[in-house]
């Protein structure tokens, strides 16, 4: 994984920012600091949650007899982070996948520890499941659950010619998915998670294009009491940051929602976030996008063209409202992830059979659906059907 400082609006890719080398400390040392935070945090979380804490501590030696002592026929992906490898852990004869970090890179150790301390501590069918962890002389490595499938950047973009495209239940499943793995950390987790690193490639995919959110090592305790928000850094993925956070270095909840908003709009239109090869006015998708939401009549116009025109036209209205609505400039008028979640739950439960449908063309007007106002004045579409099921309100 890797991320850059979200701030500047040049459409060129910004430079990585320097960050002071971490002092690498000794394999008991971390682990020391490791044990300690989880015990300090086991009261942060509700009732239940801390009672499930499962990382293990694994030497270097038993890493690199997993994975055939890194040899290249074993790497499945590599990025900011490091390399990471698909390794057999010899102990268990579990197969898992196991990420290096680059000694010379970016990321210290500073993230490394948050990136245990938060997998350790949070647990969601919608989660990465962390196994464990090596902190052993200089290295750092971290140990997960395999995910066959890989990233859903990995099925969406830059794809080999005999590479099967995602259909459209199978992009809204992922999209409900993944909304659910952060609604499990802003609404259960206590104090609620900040992810602030969301995006397609960390978003990994298990058996059944099952989702799961990974890579943790940017998240932050989100506020709680009166505070509003958490000052911070600003640090992230250039094209997923929201704007006020890029701007203010100030952190809410409301900034995952928005970088969600920029992942939906990825599976709805197979673009990506900051594309340099498009047109000028085109490589940032949420600009591009914008002009577009005005107008129901060109919704088609922003379907994947990989689609080939099966989705339904009513629910590509209604998915790409919903993407609106996170994209919001404003952070107030962004809804919460509980409505995005009662949206695309139902979206995902829609069986579409494309022999039935008619394929959409550009002029046809999809149906407006029922909608309610929100107290900002905004609309959050009624996906879900009736009003009692989206009672939840949008602030």
């Amino acid at each position: 994984m890797g991320w850059f400082p979200c701030s500047g609006k040049s459409n060129k890719k910004p430079k990585l920012k320097k960050q002071p080398t971490d002092q690498i400390h000794s394999k008991s040392t971390d682990n020391l600091k490791i044990k300690a935070a989880l015990d300090a945090k086991k009261d942060s979380l509700k009732d239940g949650e801390s009672d499930h804490i499962a990382a293990q501590t694994f030497t270097f030696r038993e890493l690199a007899a997993a994975t055939k002592n890194f040899r290249a026929d074993c790497l499945v992906g590599e990025g900011g982070f490091g390399r990471v490898y698909k390794g057999r852990l010899e102990s268990t004869n579990q197969v898992v996948a196991i990420k290096q970090l680059d000694r010379n890179g970016l990321q210290g150790n500073r993230e490394f520890l948050v990136e245990v301390l938060m997998l350790s501590l949070l647990h969601h069918p919608n989660l990465v499941n962390l196994t464990g962890y090596c902190a052993d002389g200089d290295q750092r490595l971290l140990v997960y659950e395999f995910m066959a499938l890989g990233s859903l950047e990995d099925h969406l973009h830059d794809l080999p010619p005999d590479k099967k495209r995602l259909d459209w239940s199978t992009r809204m499943k992922i999209a409900a998915g993944a909304a659910k793995g952060l609604e499990y950390l802003h609404d259960k987790a206590n104090p609620p998670v900040i992810y602030r690193d969301l995006k397609c490639s960390n978003i990994l995919l298990g058996e059944g294009y099952h989702p799961k959110l990974s890579d943790f090592g940017l998240a932050k305790l989100g506020p709680v009491g009166d505070n509003t928000h958490v000052s911070t850094r600003v640090m992230g993925t250039y094209g997923y940051c929201a704007p006020e956070y890029a701007m203010t270095g100030q952190l809410t909840l409301k900034s995952d929602v928005y970088s969600f908003g920029v992942v939906l709009l990825e599976i709805l239109t197979g673009r990506k976030a900051i594309d340099n090869s498009k047109s000028a006015g085109e490589h940032n998708l949420v600009a591009w996008a914008r002009p577009l939401f005005k107008d129901r009549r060109k919704f088609s116009q922003m379907a994947d063209p990989m689609l080939q025109g099966q989705y339904p036209a009513r629910g590509l209205y209604q998915a790409l409202a919903v993407a609106a609505m996170c994209v919001q400039e404003q952070p107030t008028m962004r809804p919460l992830i509980a409505d995005v979640v009662t949206a695309l739950t139902y979206l995902a439960s829609q069986d579409y059979n494309p022999e039935t449908h008619p394929v959409p063309n550009s002029r046809m007007s999809p149906s407006t659906p029922r909608s309610r106002r929100t107290d900002s004045g905004k609309r959050l579409n009624n996906a879900g059907g009736s009003e009692r099921d989206q009672s939840r309100r949008v602030n």
